[in-house]
């Protein structure tokens, strides 16, 4: 298990060592954690974006306390996707941020290197936070098709919590 002093470390090295990112503004706080009401909205709007665009892909969604609260595997998905979204919500939840940001400051190469270490993350994109005033109260992970379909299910899901 990721401990809070090790992702602090890591936030802070991300601030440091993000490209163009001189001045990063810190991540939000967590709050309250989701309520099923407002997962099963978030998860219809994360599937039908996917459906929309016949992407066959597994959506989890979890709480602050990175407790499953949703997961769908759409027809046709692999296997593998139920267990790597879970990873891309528990990552985007754990570090407060995009997966797409860990992804990019592994490829950027140099510090962002040190972010392989960490057991047990997923850093590809297709996993957001979910912000309800200006708080984390859970996170959304997609996998199943390109990382930008993932991203984009992943948002759908996400703009409903608005």
């Amino acid at each position: 298990m990721v401990t809070r002093r090790l992702v602090a470390g890591v936030l802070l090295a991300l601030a440091a060592y993000s490209p163009g990112n001189a001045q990063q503004t810190p991540p939000p706080a967590y709050g309250a954690p989701i309520d099923l009401a407002l997962a099963k909205r978030v998860m219809a709007a994360a599937e039908a974006e996917a459906t929309r665009n016949n992407w066959a892909v597994a959506i989890a969604i979890i709480d602050t306390a990175g407790d499953l609260v949703m997961l769908e595997r759409l027809d046709n998905s692999s296997l593998s996707s139920t267990r790597i979204a879970r990873g891309k919500a528990r990552t985007a939840l754990e570090f407060r941020r995009p997966t797409k940001a860990l992804e990019e400051a592994i490829a950027a190469g140099g510090p962002g290197l040190r972010l392989i270490a960490i057991e047990g993350m997923t850093p590809i994109e297709g996993g957001l936070p979910l912000l309800a005033d200006g708080k984390i109260i859970g996170a959304i992970g997609v996998s199943g098709g390109a990382a930008y379909q993932d991203s984009q299910v992943g948002r759908a899901g996400a703009d409903a919590v608005k």
